[in-house]
């Protein structure tokens, strides 16, 4: 193939799409284009497709910016491993994504630590449970670790139908992904043992791909392979932040990720989609669309989320050595920046929420901390709210 045809092929928009690509080049052009790929500018992943062929995808095409990386390994100025805001936010994406039905009050109530009394809080209080368990670093990533993950997190709440059989950790029959037609099958059953050994052999593995990458395709893995009935996209979900957390991204654990993919779901779904059409053409698993969706739809987009810059805790910092701020005043701060992070919130709200400061304590804390500028005031009509600084 012509040097100058091959740069023009592989640097078109279309490159993650093989289908409109041809649409644009012959036929003939198209094969001799996939055969170069695949000798030389494809990276070959340890993670096979359900014929037993790597999985690869285009190193050049899915790539993550340095400042994506960076915001996520900066450690938060917080007491809490789990950001109470960030929680909030990934378990009501979460359920969005999936269409199952939740509240956000279900959702505080069950993260302020009420006991669940309908089948909804079940669920949510099922998925506090596990991001509870994969926020902590002493819980590594092992076939029988995600076993107690499912369980606790989705297994537990499921009707008997969809419930694994005894001593198995995965389905034990087929499963389909049905939409306006069938949209995928998952790995036959019975080879899902040796799949799922060999994506944990994987993770725990030293690796060349970017860890943000990896974490990507973790999440692409599961939901391909589908290992249970039900709650695979959660679980695809929970494993890509649990791989970010093992590597000390601190910081995964207060942005919510699904939100983005919530708020993109349409591009989620395309992306699982193209990766499979592309494979229908090319007879090779490449999972570069689902990267760059995850590169362009959220890990690009996380910029500015996170709470207080660095200057506010500065700020904090300066006010606390200078002893102007008390004890309860710091938990106050700790947990207004893990419960709400940039977003508004109101004195009642915060009583409510902390659980254990009398208004009076509140009402002196969101007062002294506008006056040393790390709050700042907003009115809502007759209503004053209250929002960090950043």
């Amino acid at each position: 193939m012509d040097a100058g045809l091959f740069a023009r092929m592989i640097s078109d928009k279309s490159i993650i799409d093989l289908k409109k690509l041809g649409y644009k080049y012959p036929q003939a052009d198209m094969k001799e284009f996939v055969a170069l790929l695949v000798s030389g500018f494809y990276k070959t992943l340890p993670l096979k497709d359900f014929h037993g062929g790597n999985l690869v995808y285009l190193e050049s095409v899915a790539q993550v910016h340095l400042s994506a990386a960076k915001l996520l390994l900066t450690p938060q100025n917080s007491g809490q491993l789990f950001g109470r805001k960030a929680m909030e936010e990934e378990i009501l994406s979460t359920f969005s994504i999936e269409q199952i039905d939740t509240s956000r009050d279900s959702v505080r109530k069950i993260l302020s630590g009420y006991a669940p009394t309908t089948e909804s809080e079940n669920r949510i209080y099922g998925m506090k449970k596990g991001l509870e368990f994969i926020s902590d670093p002493q819980h590594k990533i092992t076939g029988e670790s995600i076993y107690h993950l499912y369980e606790l997190t989705i297994g537990a709440f499921l009707p008997e139908e969809d419930r694994l059989l005894p001593g198995n950790r995965y389905r034990h029959d087929s499963v389909y992904i049905v939409g306006d037609k069938l949209e995928h099958t998952g790995l036959p059953w019975q080879m899902l043992p040796m799949y799922m050994e060999n994506l944990v052999d994987f993770i725990n593995q030293e690796s060349p791909m970017n860890d943000l990458l990896k974490a990507a395709l973790i999440h692409f893995y599961i939901a391909y392979l589908h290992p249970w009935f039900d709650g695979n996209g959660r679980m695809a979900r929970l494993l890509h932040l649990w791989y970010l957390v093992q590597q000390q991204y601190s910081s995964a654990l207060f942005v919510p990720l699904s939100e983005y993919v919530e708020k993109s779901r349409r591009a989620y779904c395309h992306a699982y989609i193209l990766a499979e059409n592309n494979a229908q053409i090319s007879g090779i698993m490449d999972v570069t669309p689902f990267l760059v969706y995850f590169t362009e739809n959220v890990y690009h987009m996380l910029a500015a989320t996170l709470p207080a810059s660095s200057s506010t805790t500065d700020v904090f910092r300066k006010a606390t050595e200078q002893g102007k701020v008390t004890e309860k005043e710091q938990a106050l701060w700790q947990f207004v920046l893990a419960a709400y992070g940039d977003g508004p919130f109101s004195t009642k709200q915060l009583e409510k929420d902390f659980g254990h400061a009398a208004y009076a304590t509140i009402r002196t804390f969101v007062l002294k901390f506008t006056e040393l500028g790390l709050l700042r005031s907003e009115k809502y009509g007759n209503r004053t709210k209250y929002r960090i600084v950043i």
